[in-house]
């Protein structure tokens, strides 16, 4: 039962795309690596971060921002770094300021535009209104529905 648990839990957990080679041999620097990729972007995958892509660009920046941490840079430094190579964009958080405004506030305008176009479309939709009752039927119709009721009842 233990090792099914086990398995499943090995399953269960993210497969980072992180290559042992490209690895650091300090283990803190390699946390530190792991930590700054959690907020960049894989730019191919653009929902992904580069600890999580297996993009051959998002392996670049892997490898980018570990030459930067071994160099000694701090990580506002390797994020600086990859910023001004990149742009805000690279960042999973990208900062409110205004050269993102269309990534924070897009979303927010799409939504706007989307309820703007169906508010207008129902308002120019005329009332729709109920079919008015059909006439009562004649005294021959009666009859002759009468005589084809009869005539299925047998």
């Amino acid at each position: 039962m233990k090792r099914l648990l086990v398995l499943l839990f090995v399953l269960a957990t993210p497969a980072l795309a992180v290559n042992p080679d490209e690895m650091l041999k300090d283990p803190a620097q390699e946390h530190r690596a792991r930590e700054l990729g959690k907020d960049l972007r894989c730019l191919v995958c653009q929902n992904q971060s580069i600890d999580d892509s297996d993009a051959d660009l998002a392996k670049d920046l892997r490898v980018i921002v570990r030459e930067r941490i071994a160099k000694g840079d701090s990580d506002d430094q390797v994020k600086s770094f990859v910023v001004d190579r990149y742009g805000d964009y690279v960042l999973l958080k990208p900062p409110f300021k205004a050269t993102t405004l269309a990534l924070w506030l897009g979303p927010l305008a799409l939504f706007a535009g989307a309820l703007w176009a169906v508010l207008a479309f129902y308002r120019r939709r005329p009332a729709e209104k109920a079919a008015p009752p059909p006439p009562p039927l004649s005294a021959e119709e009666s009859r002759r529905l009468d005589k084809l009721l009869k005539e299925t009842e047998r």
